[in-house]
């Protein structure tokens, strides 16, 4: 199966270079990634530190990986997701679950739609019931709509098939439902 977005990967010609050890390539894959990278890491583990540690494992994982470089097996971006995820995966994993009143704490300062109703505690609430999703639920949700990857791009990313990232993505939708139900308290609803 060979789609159109693993055909047309912007960044070939730059993880080849890269591999040939070309540095003005390796930090122009660091400028258009990093930031996409960045945000999902942050929203993944709630802390900049951590997302930070996730973003440069991907890149070192990069660098290591970019003179065996495929062209065509699959784009350069959904492969750094992936490798991103891995990392937030790995250090979710050696964490302890964080108490609901601290994950509070974690909302994401960033201006969004919501911004006039209200936003601090409905960023806060939102933040916290993102946190409370499992893992790959979580992972959907943020790369389907945080990250504006299409359902076919993240279920490669997620190593799932379409269908499946569809029935993840309902799950997902439906928790955040039911625990942001919960929060109407908080929201003074």
């Amino acid at each position: 199966f060979e789609s159109r977005e693993r055909m047309d990967d912007p960044d070939t010609e730059l993880v080849t270079r890269a591999g040939r050890g070309d540095r003005a390539a390796a930090a122009a894959l660091v400028r258009r990634h990093s930031a996409k990278l960045f945000t999902l890491a942050r929203r993944m583990l709630g802390a900049d530190g951590d997302a930070e540690d996730a973003v440069q494992d991907a890149f070192l994982k990069l660098w290591t990986h970019a003179a065996r470089w495929r062209p065509g097996a699959a784009r350069l971006e959904t492969w750094l997701y992936r490798v991103t995820l891995n990392a937030c995966y790995d250090r979710l994993r050696a964490k302890r679950p964080v108490p609901l009143d601290e994950a509070l704490e974690l909302a994401d300062a960033a201006p969004g739609p919501d911004q006039g109703l209200d936003a601090p505690k409905l960023a806060a609430a939102v933040a916290a019931a993102l946190a409370e999703l499992p893992e790959r639920q979580r992972a959907a949700i943020l790369l389907c709509h945080h990250q504006e990857q299409t359902n076919i791009a993240a279920a490669e990313i997620l190593g799932l098939s379409v269908e499946a990232l569809e029935s993840l993505l309902a799950r997902a939708r439906r928790n955040l439902r039911a625990r942001l139900g919960e929060a109407r308290d908080l929201l003074g609803d």
